[in-house]
């Protein structure tokens, strides 16, 4: 992972996503965040993450996500220009894979997929569990 021969930083703009949902085919001619339940800009970065995470290994690469730390977010937004309005969801190491096995400790953290499907309410497993 510290070898990796790219790191991708993917980054939300809260006003990009805002200012998109005032274009006239939304129906909306406000910025207003009340309108979202969650903070969507982020959650659509996250999603554009899993895509390139699934990506690099569909494509037999390896990929790791990880955090920026908040004390280290400054000193990345002024070694990269950053400008104010994008914020880094975190960081893609993308490169080739030491080993095509599951480490130990990845199959120590497999959760029972009645544990993480419920069938029509929480607590009810998965009838295909």
């Amino acid at each position: 992972m510290q070898n990796a021969p790219l790191i991708v930083v993917p980054m939300s703009n809260k006003d990009a996503y805002l200012d998109r949902y005032t274009e006239a085919d939304k129906g909306w001619t406000d910025r207003a965040e009340a309108r979202w339940a969650v903070p969507y800009w982020h959650i659509n970065t996250g999603m554009a993450t899993l895509a390139m995470l699934l990506s690099a290994v569909d494509e037999g690469l390896g990929a790791c996500f990880f955090a920026i730390m908040p004390e280290h977010l400054e000193g990345f937004r002024a070694e990269f220009n950053v400008p104010s309005g994008y914020d880094p969801i975190g960081a893609i190491t993308v490169g080739h894979r030491t080993s095509g096995q599951p480490t130990a400790r990845f199959e120590q953290r497999q959760r029972d997929i009645a544990d993480v499907v419920h069938d029509g309410c929480w607590g009810q497993p998965w009838p295909g569990a």
